[in-house]
Parts: C-alpha cells; sequence; structure tokens
C-alpha cells in the first residue's frame, strides 16, 4: 500500500482501491470499489473508495471501521528511508502512511480476512469503508459518499476510525511504581476554521517602495493575529479525560487533573505550566497556526497581491464565522479580506456504549490496570461526518504508540512495528467478538 503513493493534493487513490478490493475478494469478501469525484489538478488521477462488508445474522445493527488511503506529501530529502519504499527492516514497516492511516487501513482489512475465516456469524454486519481526501477535509471522500451514497452505511451504530491508540505501561523517575497503559478513545474533536487573509496594493518594481505595498500590510495584519490568544473553555469530555490521567501525572500537578477547571482558574502556577504543554493548551482553548505565505516570485517585484492561510481549531460549540469576525476586529483593517477555506462543526459521541465496554473488557484483559480514557482531540478526522448523521464515532486504534513513535504523523521517517500491526489485528477483533459475537449456546441453539 505504500509503494502506491496517494499523497494529497491529488490523492490518486483509485489504484490502491483497487488493490484492496481484489484483497478482500480473494478472502471471500464482499467488496465494492467506489469512484469518486477527481482532484483539481493538472495531474489528477481517477480517484475511488472502498466498501466491504462481512454479513453477520442481522440481529443488531452494523459496524463500520473507517480509514483512509490518501497520505500528506513527503520530502525525500528529509526521510532516512524513501517514503514510498514500504521498506521492512528491523522490524518495523516504514514510508508514509504507515501510521496515517494506510496502516489503519491494513489492520482493519486483515481483521475483517480474520473473522471471515470463521463459521460463527456475528450479530452485526462489519463494514469496511476506506476514502479518499480526508486530508483535505473529506468533500471528495467520505463526504460525497454519505451525500450521494448513504444506503452503504447500512442504519450502522457505531464506527471505529483513527484517532485514539494506547499510550504503552511507563516506567516512572520516583520509584512509585509503573503508569498503567492508558487506552485513550476519541469522543469528539476540535473542528477546523481554515482562514484565507488577503491583501491588495500597487504592484512595482523592488527598488521604489510604496505605502501601500500589499505584503507589508499582510505582514502588519498576521502580526496582530499571531498574538491573539483565547480565552480557556475546559469542556466535559476534557475534564473527564485529565480527572482519569490524574494517578499518572507528576505529583505536583495530580490536584490539578482532578479539578482542572477550578486549577486553571485559582493556581496560576499549575495554569502556566499546563498551558506551556502545547497539547493541553489546545485542549482547553482555540488555536490558530499561520501555515502559509505567499507574496511574489521574484526579489525585485513588488507584488500587487499577497495571501496568507491560517489553520485555526477551535472548541467544540465555536462558530468559525464568529472567530472570523474576532479576527478582524484585531487585525483591524479594512483593506484586509478574509475569507472562509474549510469549516464545519463539531459533535461529541458518548461513551456509556456497549463499544465502550467492549473496548474497556479488552483493555482490562490486556491489562487490569490500564486505564480507558474518553478524550477530545486537538486535530479532527472524518468522523464528525458520522457523527451528524446520528452514529456513535470513536477514534480509536489498537496500537500501542509512545511519543516518539507518534511523532511519525504527518513527519518525517515515519514507521509502524510489525509486532504493533498484528497485535492490533488482534486486538481489534478481540474487541469485534466482544461486542458482537454471540455466546456458544445462542449459537448452537439456533
Amino acid at each position: 500500500m505504500i509503494q502506491i503513493p496517494t499523497f494529497n493534493p491529488p490523492g490518486n487513490e483509485e489504484r490502491l482501491a483497487r488493490l484492496l478490493v481484489d484483497e478482500l475478494e480473494s478472502k471471500g469478501i464482499e467488496a465494492r470499489l467506489i469512484p469518486t469525484p477527481p482532484a483539481d489538478s493538472e495531474d489528477a488521477q481517477p480517484r475511488a473508495a472502498v466498501w466491504a462488508r462481512l454479513r453477520g445474522t442481522g440481529q443488531q445493527r452494523p459496524v463500520v471501521l473507517l480509514s483512509h488511503l490518501d497520505v500528506v506529501p513527503a520530502d525525500a530529502s528529509q526521510w532516512e528511508r524513501d517514503p514510498f519504499s514500504g521498506e521492512i527492516s528491523g522490524g518495523w514497516v516504514h514510508g508514509r502512511g504507515a501510521l496515517d492511516a494506510k496502516g489503519v487501513t491494513a489492520v482493519h482489512v486483515m481483521a475483517l480476512s480474520e473473522l471471515a475465516r470463521r463459521e460463527r456469524p456475528l450479530r452485526r454486519d462489519i463494514i469496511l469503508l476506506a476514502t479518499p481526501d480526508e486530508e483535505t477535509g473529506g468533500a471528495s471522500g467520505t463526504d460525497y459518499l454519505l451525500r450521494t451514497q448513504s444506503k452503504l452505511l447500512q442504519n450502522a451504530e457505531f464506527l471505529l476510525t483513527e484517532g485514539g491508540s494506547i499510550r504503552p505501561t511507563q516506567a516512572t523517575l520516583d520509584g512509585e511504581g509503573p503508569i498503567p497503559s492508558m487506552w485513550g478513545v476519541t469522543v469528539t474533536e476540535k473542528s477546523p476554521c481554515w482562514i484565507e487573509l488577503l491583501t491588495r496594493g500597487t504592484a512595482g518594481h523592488g527598488s521604489a517602495p510604496r505605502q501601500d505595498a500589499a505584503v507589508p500590510r499582510l505582514l502588519a495584519a498576521l502580526d496582530r493575529v499571531r498574538r491573539v490568544e483565547s480565552p480557556i473553555r475546559v469542556r466535559a469530555e476534557v475534564e473527564s479525560m485529565f480527572l482519569a490521567l490524574a494517578a499518572t501525572a507528576p505529583v505536583e500537578d495530580r490536584a490539578g487533573f482532578i479539578s482542572l477547571s477550578r486549577a486553571l482558574k485559582e493556581d496560576s502556577s499549575f495554569t502556566r505550566r499546563f498551558l506551556a504543554h502545547p497539547g493541553y493548551n489546545a485542549l482547553v482553548r482555540n488555536t490558530l497556526s499561520i501555515t502559509v505565505l505567499e507574496g511574489s516570485s521574484r526579489t525585485n517585484v513588488v507584488p500587487g497581491l499577497a495571501r496568507a492561510e491560517i489553520d485555526a481549531r477551535l472548541l467544540p460549540g465555536e462558530r468559525c464565522e464568529d472567530f472570523v469576525a474576532s479576527l478582524q476586529k484585531v487585525i483591524a483593517d479594512p483593506q484586509v479580506e478574509s475569507r472562509i477555506l474549510l469549516s464545519f462543526p463539531s459533535g461529541s459521541s458518548p461513551s456509556d456504549t456497549a463499544l465502550f465496554d467492549a473496548i474497556e473488557s479488552v483493555a482490562r484483559r490486556h491489562d487490569p490496570d490500564a486505564i480507558v480514557v474518553p478524550r477530545m482531540i486537538g486535530g479532527f478526522t472524518d468522523a464528525h461526518y458520522f457523527r451528524e448523521r446520528g452514529i456513535v464515532a470513536y477514534g480509536f486504534v489498537p496500537r500501542w504508540l509512545n511519543a516518539s513513535d507518534a511523532q511519525g504523523i504527518h513527519g518525517v521517517d515515519e514507521r509502524i512495528s510489525i509486532d504493533n500491526l498484528g497485535a492490533g489485528v488482534e486486538t481489534l477483533v478481540e474487541i469485534i467478538d466482544e461486542l458482537a459475537l454471540p455466546p456458544l449456546q445462542e449459537t448452537s441453539e439456533k
């Protein structure tokens, strides 16, 4: 899968989708290739999604296993290995997509193949969906499929996708004993608010600077924008998440984790330490990153147009339109235009469900001291499309990742261990069995 480049844009996922359909059909699994709209790019080739179904008895509603086929680009000059080689060495699979998300797709395909070998049917259909275009928002992938072919979901009740994993058991430095494994199950996400800022000015020669030049006006606006600090707001999911993590926190922070909202209001020392952690800060605030700058392509040419793109992430319940309006007040320059590039609301899934219970049961089977945490993440996935349709969607893939492993996601030298892939397949099958496998007595009676 890694050896078929699907970096997005332009994606070009059809070839990979066809490979997976052939693999699934070879295992006797019903599978379809579904064409999707091509990218708006000169080098765009066909795009497609994969749909597959392992039929159960239909006593209960289906479970969807969702992943995506596209990946972010990779600069080979920064990698130790060719990012599209799929090289296997030292017990690791190397390459772009090993973690995000071809490794997820591989685990889903192999788990479905393993379940298909059995004689005992599950009480639920298991639907596999691997889509294009997730990395740029999903408009030509999941959004398109659900708008045009929603019947493929067969009235599904649950969905599992990327966005959560397992932090392995860790040793402590203070001699208090190991920190138990943490199974992080994402129940909600921040929503994207991608913004374009545009300034115009008189074009000319670089030797004659002008007062109304586009680039300086844009830089002045961005300087104001980058200083914006949104107010702190602690969601219930985040409060619960840090309460569950309190026993594993540094001693000086445990009281703050136990009562996060109160500590962030009343304990300045804790607040300073907490907000200094970028990942924690992003869970209690709207954030923004300036990611794209465009002006002239020549040193001696003053451009008539300059633009920037901002990647803002909003807490659930916030509106992108309101956030952009607040930025315009901060910029305080009517000559700076703003436009929303991508935005959608963020929903939440409950944690008191049969699927969450199944994950907890399997977690305790692996590690009696395991902590299973419903959580919010600062990024976004295609899960929101399903939450909007009333499907309980969790971000969880059973793989054991420490902090250094996770750095490969969208980073250089992305890789996943073969042991992790195997354990992921086995553990996913365990979770599905816990949720959907009928007892032997029930099977024999039928």
